[in-house]
């Protein structure tokens, strides 16, 4: 099983939670979160990255699947 990361760079709002919460995972470029990798195997950061983004701009999802695994709705 892996997961897709996607930031919606439109929503992104550069406050760096993702960042300081996994920084394994993403990081900040031109002020803007990025994920390092757009397919990851799953771990916690990046759930909780998602969750504590402010704007909601991080989406993880199953990679084959499609389903969303974070943030909750």
């Amino acid at each position: 099983m892996s997961w897709s990361i996607e930031v919606d760079a439109d929503t992104c709002i550069g406050s760096g939670m993702c960042a300081g919460v996994a920084p394994d995972h993403f990081e900040l470029v031109d002020g803007y979160g990025c994920a390092r990798q757009a397919t990851v195997d799953p771990a916690d950061q990046v759930v909780d990255a998602a969750e504590s983004c402010p704007v909601e701009a991080i989406l993880v999802k199953d990679a084959e699947t499609g389903d969303v695994v974070a943030p909750e709705e």
